[in-house]
């Protein structure tokens, strides 16, 4: 039967369809004579039968072709073909009025009301019972997707209408969480509560879900389609005809959210102005140059005019995507590009590429900052902070680099967590260097320290930002956890006036203002996005927040001095600290301890012999229980700052 109707063109079904309206119309000819009120003497119903019929069935004919009816398609029963199957019954009972007045027959009116009932229900109800069956073959007949509709309104029904030219989508019901029209039928199809979804998806055999609730906000409508998915559901979201039509995006309405707008205080935005000249003309090294801090830091190099820019980065990705977005500005100003592929802890590359390249200026950005994945990761994060900086900083010695800038941490003041205690390890590196470069025969060290970078990949911004996409809820680790936070902007800004005022082993700190309460962070993030929380009071808000605690190696609250030492500088947002650290003697013991552990991976004496040095880091705390599950990406770069 499947193949017979599928082999048929259209035509053929038209020819088909037009003989059986033909007998259809005959037989409600002689149902309306069997239940017409009594003739006249001199006809009875034998003789209309006979002498009308052929009459009756030219005109029946001739409407059928004219009005298109036997053409029509069974899936436009509720639409335009019953219009037509009704102005159909109307043209017979009148046709048949007019040819008997003609013809001298004075038949009741009642015949010719009831001939165009009878024609119109005849011709209706024969086609409801073909397309059931048609439907019904082809389920039987190929792999049918039996879709449920989320939403009984105005989409909805357009959905139900357009799955009718589809025959392998068959729409089964309805599922609305307005109480005034569950119980209903609509376009053919019962509507039913979503308190029962998963019986009916169990009773129904549902494949797929379809939400036709445009309305909803895409939040909601995401945590919707998360709770289908959970039972096995294939769910997909319908836009709304607005968007189809083009008059309102078809994406969400979240845009990426700026940063900026989050650091509720003025950014610092002043010009280098005399800090120039100590990259201009010069060679200038950047390691971990496909970062965030790292390129930002490349960019506004490039406005110093340097005579070579070297850009030293682990990650392929990471440079051939810097080196493209530096590319022009480059070559605007007259700066040549050299990139170098490759890891500062390999001590024969960095002398190389010192040596190669006459560097004169090292600003080492190339760090695991990651705070999750270097707390997971200790012998990486000791092996990558610790000895790439000795490294790094001992071949620019040898080298005769003028200045050396280390990129600190905020975390680097009284770590808890591996990942501070190895940017205050690298700090203890420099301070060391520092110590025994005698004045003007050496680099000028100094260490930058700073908080959070709004905006940089892994920071929480992105993370909020993702998080509301997908309708969230927004994760912080704890009610009162505070940051500080900078853009990536003014922070490499600061850097490089600090990095050209050094006078040699200073720890310059950047004013970053007060810190900011990560929860208040994550709210305007909600609502900078066009939404609102979900709270205990507020129950119908959009987007939930939820605390997944401290991890291993996190504090409720970033410092960024030690002993409260500082000291102003000639700009008003960097501040210079003289910190205390070990003797020559004490260093070296522990760097070559260091990498006899790391040589071994020997983690529990990794952190042992860093817990020996840096006073407030526990080895139990760093080596206990598997962390939880943070949720922020793996990092793009080296240079990434932790997400708070």
């Amino acid at each position: 039967m499947l193949r017979l109707l599928k082999a048929m063109d259209r035509r053929q079904k038209s020819a088909v369809f037009f003989v059986l309206d033909i007998l259809l119309i005959s037989a409600a000819l002689g149902a309306s004579l069997m239940v017409s009120p009594p003739l006249p003497e001199s006809l009875d119903a034998a003789t209309i039968l006979v002498v009308g019929i052929p009459y009756v069935l030219i005109l029946g004919g001739g409407l059928l072709v004219f009005l298109g009816i036997p053409s029509m398609q069974l899936s436009d029963l509720d639409g335009p073909a019953t219009g037509s199957l009704a102005l159909m019954a109307i043209l017979l009972a009148i046709g048949t009025t007019v040819l008997t007045a003609l013809m001298g027959y004075a038949l009741p009116p009642m015949l010719h009301l009831m001939f165009g009932i009878f024609s119109f229900l005849f011709m209706l109800i024969a086609r409801v019972i073909l397309l059931q069956v048609v439907l019904a073959i082809y389920r039987r007949g190929e792999s049918v997707c039996r879709v449920l509709i989320y939403g009984a309104g105005t989409t909805g029904v357009q959905l139900v209408q357009a799955f009718k030219a589809h025959q392998d989508i068959d729409p089964v019901a309805f599922v609305d969480d307005n109480r005034t029209i569950q119980g209903m039928t609509i376009s053919g199809l019962p509507v039913l509560s979503p308190v029962r979804i998963r019986e009916i998806v169990r009773d129904r055999k549902i494949d797929r879900v379809l939400l036709a609730i445009p309305s909803l906000s895409p939040p909601k409508q995401a945590q919707m389609a998360r709770r289908l998915q959970k039972m096995g559901l294939e769910v997909q979201m319908v836009p709304s005809f607005s968007q189809l039509i083009g008059q309102e995006a078809l994406i969400d309405k979240l845009t990426t959210l700026n940063p900026q707008m989050f650091l509720n205080r003025a950014e610092v935005d002043a010009a280098l102005g005399e800090g120039t000249e100590s990259y201009a003309g010069k060679c200038v090294l950047v390691s971990g140059a496909g970062g965030s801090i790292g390129s930002e830091l490349c960019r506004q190099l490039i406005e110093c005019r340097p005579r070579k820019l070297v850009l030293f980065e682990l990650s392929e990705l990471a440079l051939f995507t810097v080196e493209g977005m530096l590319r022009t500005l480059a070559r605007d100003a007259g700066v040549e590009l050299a990139l170098v592929l490759g890891s500062v802890t390999d001590p024969r590359q960095v002398r190389h590429v010192l040596a190669h390249h006459g560097v004169e200026v090292v600003l080492h950005a190339a760090a695991y900052k990651h705070v999750s994945l270097v707390q997971q990761n200790p012998l990486a994060g000791m092996a990558n902070n610790v000895l790439g900086t000795h490294t790094l900083a001992t071949a620019a010695v040898a080298a005769g680099v003028e200045r050396f800038t280390l990129i600190s941490s905020d975390k680097a003041v009284r770590p808890r967590g591996v990942m501070g205690a190895s940017k205050r390890f690298a700090e203890m590196v420099i301070q060391d260097l520092a110590s025994r470069v005698p004045e003007g025969e050496g680099p000028v060290f100094s260490m930058v320290r700073f908080g959070n970078v709004l905006g940089s990949s892994g920071s929480v911004v992105p993370i909020f930002h993702d998080q509301i996409q997908k309708g969230g809820p927004v994760t912080v680790t704890h009610p009162q956890v505070t940051r500080f936070f900078m853009t990536i902007q003014e922070a490499a800004r600061l850097v490089l006036k600090a990095g050209a005022m050094a006078e040699g082993g200073e720890v310059f700190l950047l004013d970053m203002g007060e810190p900011v309460k990560i929860v208040d962070l994550a709210t305007q993030a909600i609502e900078a996005s066009g939404y609102s929380v979900r709270t205990d009071a507020n129950p119908d808000g959009d987007i939930e927040i939820t605390f997944i605690g401290l991890g291993p190696g996190e504090k409720l609250e970033e410092e960024l001095f030690l002993d409260g030492s500082e000291k102003p500088t000639a700009h008003r947002k960097i501040f210079r600290v003289k910190e205390s650290t070990l003797s020559e003697f004490e260093m070296a013991g522990t760097l070559r301890a260091l990498r006899h552990a790391l040589a071994a991976g020997d983690e529990a004496r990794v952190l042992d012999i860093v817990a020996r040095r840096i006073e407030s880091f526990e080895p139990k705390e760093a080596s206990g229980p598997a962390p939880r599950p943070v949720p922020v990406p793996a990092p793009a770069s080296l240079t990434d700052p932790a997400p708070a």
